[in-house]
């Protein structure tokens, strides 16, 4: 439940969202892609006021977010190729050729090319998550909006993922959000992080900023990272 948000995201910024558990982190990003509709106030994504669209009227702006979800949701009976290629085929009218190049580019940016042939149960569970990441890149969206994006990794696949993260963010010049939970993670990336509490944001500001701060909450995030 979110209350009182007030949040600006600036083009190409890497914004780190962090809180505990159902404080609004997971609500705030489906508020964005239209999955949700807030009972008030106003949500703009380049110019446009969205907030009250219908679900007609939300799919361009869908067309502009690509989510990358916590679990990678891959369609076990295709390949990786078919899995990447999956929304390129339903949103677009594209040939073959086209669709091709888009996959292995996004397949190479991701650092998993070689593998079209294969299907997800012959993969580890951290290239499945990158080959979550290639299908919505695949689409270039303009704005990335990442949902626990490191869960369930070891630290050495939650530190390549992370360094995607900044590498696509960078290359691609797409803004991108990230759900965490995790601080080190976001000391390392994030041009910004933004600290929610029971639906409110009570600290936001660069790394540098956030290890300054007094607040319990970030003091208790960062006390985490500094025992580690």
């Amino acid at each position: 439940m979110l209350s009182g948000l007030s949040l600006k995201i600036h083009e190409g910024e890497i914004v780190f969202i962090l809180g505990t558990s159902g404080t609004g982190k997971s609500v705030l990003l489906k508020n964005l892609v239209g999955l949700l509709t807030p009972d008030e106030g106003e949500i703009w994504i380049d110019g446009v006021e969205v907030a009250r669209f219908s679900e007609e009227e939300y799919l361009p702006i869908r067309k502009k977010c690509g989510m990358v979800f916590q679990h990678p949701a891959l369609f076990d009976s295709l390949t990786i190729y078919e899995n990447v290629a999956f929304g390129l085929r339903r949103h677009y009218q594209l040939d073959e050729d086209s669709i091709r190049e888009k996959v292995d580019k996004a397949l190479r940016l991701v650092h998993l090319h070689g593998i079209e042939s294969k299907r997800p149960a012959q993969i580890s569970y951290g290239m499945q998550k990158r080959v979550s990441l290639a299908r919505t890149v695949a689409l270039e969206p303009r704005i990335l909006l990442f949902d626990e994006p490191t869960t369930g990794l070891d630290p050495v696949t939650t530190t390549a993922v992370n360094q995607l993260i900044q590498d696509l963010s960078r290359e691609l010049k797409t803004t991108s959000i990230v759900v965490s939970h995790d601080m080190n993670c976001a000391l390392t990336i994030a041009d910004r992080i933004v600290v929610l509490d029971k639906g409110q944001i009570v600290e936001q500001g660069s790394p540098a900023e956030l290890k300054r701060s007094t607040h319990p909450l970030v003091k208790d995030f960062l006390a985490e990272v500094l025992e580690a």
